[in-house]
């Protein structure tokens, strides 16, 4: 005996799914002539502009009203420029240069391109105030350590996007800044009293609910004095209490992706963790990235099982489809979006460079670009300086703890060095081989991760660009002299 077809096609409107590859294969086309809210498009969907827009006109035969939705931040998060690196500086650069007109322009940029694709919700902007310095998974992606200026920032970056027509996405409710552990892998906990919440983490929420933000992302993270033992994605004190009733937010709240460590071993699986976040106070489940049909049939099984035998009311998933098919039918007041200045990015990129010390007389260095893994949000995109050096500029690879400086010295003879990093303060091995080279020879340090208290012993100059695009890299490039 088959579900029933019309709760059946009720789960299925509550639900973001994904596929692999740059054609939508057709189990990802039936299913959302069946109900399906939508899809999230990833680096693997992503070839080129013009195959973007087919992809999704080829989603709207299945669904003229389909959510389709990307992670698309700028910076080290893009998923458009997977393959070179975005053009445009990530919220971190955004934050140093402090001009919410600036970010404003940024955001609308990035929507004016998605708009033109045929993407309806961008999963941006980040508002998470990053206060722990090593924060694994946020980072750059934040506008800072500051709440009120990240406020700021969050509600211009929320009116550049929607001016252009996205319905844009704040995450990760109730603040993911604070932790020292990815929800990709665990989940974090954030141990504070809810006053502290409110102090720190949450004023750019209620920045951008009073922006009229269109939806709003949860966080896998735990905080005891709110959540119990759970994720704040399967917690109603914070969906519904906290978000809904304390800070009157009325549009679409989606959970982060429900794949991930911090909701999937929470709740026994992907199945359970839906009808826990629907039972919350969550209107769509991003399912994640690693999708199949059977996938989805599974998950939507799960949740017309929960509303068969009790465990989820059918008027709650109800409100969620309802709210889901809001989000996927507005498209703005229109025409609020304004032509992009020629460079807007790199200009941008280039405001936010900061440097300590002395960078005359680079011109033929070595570039030492040191080895760093990428997070899962902002996968495997090209960095460093690399692109924009001079022809016959001269760059290595170099691993921290097993790279001697020494090695390097030799490698280098006469010329400075210019050696570039992310996170450098928490990557294991990085201090030694920084400081160590320093100490032998004339080295200039480009951090382009997250930036912190250390200064390496001995360097001549210290260099921040807030973020490793291909706009913070020519940015770097062009401070340091070192462009063609």
């Amino acid at each position: 005996m088959g579900l029933d077809p019309g709760l059946r096609r009720l789960a299925l409107g509550t639900l973001l799914a994904a596929y692999p590859g740059p054609v939508p294969p057709d189990w990802a086309v039936d299913l959302l002539t069946e109900g399906l809210a939508g899809h999230t498009l990833f680096g693997t969907n992503i070839h080129d502009p013009a195959q973007v827009a087919a992809t999704t006109a080829g989603l709207r035969a299945g669904r003229p009203d389909v959510i389709v939705a990307i992670d698309e931040e700028g910076g080290d998060v893009t998923r458009l420029a997977h393959a070179t690196g975005s053009p445009y500086p990530g919220n971190a650069a955004l934050g140093a240069v402090d001009d919410p007109t600036l970010t404003r322009q940024v955001y609308a940029a990035i929507g004016a391109e998605l708009a033109a694709l045929g993407i309806t919700v961008d999963l941006a902007p980040t508002v998470d105030v990053n206060t722990a310095a090593e924060n694994p998974v946020i980072g750059t992606r934040s506008f800072g350590a500051d709440p009120a200026r990240v406020a700021t920032h969050s509600a211009a970056a929320v009116a550049g996007l929607q001016s252009a027509g996205v319905a844009a996405c704040a995450k990760h409710f109730p603040g993911h800044g604070a932790t020292i552990a990815d929800s990709h892998h665990e989940l974090p906990t954030v141990d504070v009293p809810p006053a502290v919440l409110r102090e720190r983490d949450l004023p750019p929420f209620a920045a951008v609910v009073d922006a009229g933000v269109r939806a709003i992302m949860t966080a896998h993270i735990r905080v005891p004095a709110l959540t119990g033992d759970g994720p704040a994605t399967f917690s109603r004190a914070v969906l519904v209490d906290l978000l809904r009733t304390e800070y009157g937010f009325t549009g679409t709240v989606i959970t982060d992706a429900l794949e991930m460590k911090g909701a999937a071993l929470a709740a026994g699986g992907v199945g359970p963790a839906a009808v826990r976040a629907l039972a919350a106070g969550a209107d769509l489940l991003c399912i994640g990235s690693k999708v199949d049909a059977g996938l989805v049939e599974r998950v939507a099984e799960e949740i017309v099982a929960a509303i068969e035998d009790g465990r989820l009311d059918r008027a709650r998933v109800e409100e969620a489809a309802g709210r889901a098919a809001e989000l996927a039918t507005w498209r703005g007041a229109g025409g609020g979006a304004k032509p992009v200045p020629d460079g807007l990015g790199y200009a941008a990129a280039l405001r936010a460079v900061r440097v300590e010390g002395d960078v005359i007389g680079l011109a033929t260095p070595l570039v030492v670009q040191v080895h760093a893994t990428s997070t899962i949000a902002e996968g495997r995109v090209p960095w460093g300086l690399g692109p924009h050096l001079s022809p016959g500029a001269e760059e290595v690879r170099a691993v921290a703890g097993e790279t001697a400086p020494e090695e390097l010295h030799r490698r280098a003879g006469d010329r400075p060095i210019v050696l570039v990093g992310r996170h450098l303060h928490r990557l294991p091995g990085a201090r030694e081989l920084v400081e160590g080279l320093a100490a032998m020879h004339p080295v200039t340090v480009v951090e382009m991760g997250w930036p912190s208290d250390w200064r390496p012993a001995g360097a001549r100059a210290f260099v921040t660009t807030y973020g490793a695009s291909h706009a913070n890299g020519r940015a770097a490039a062009q401070v340091l002299g070192l462009t063609g």
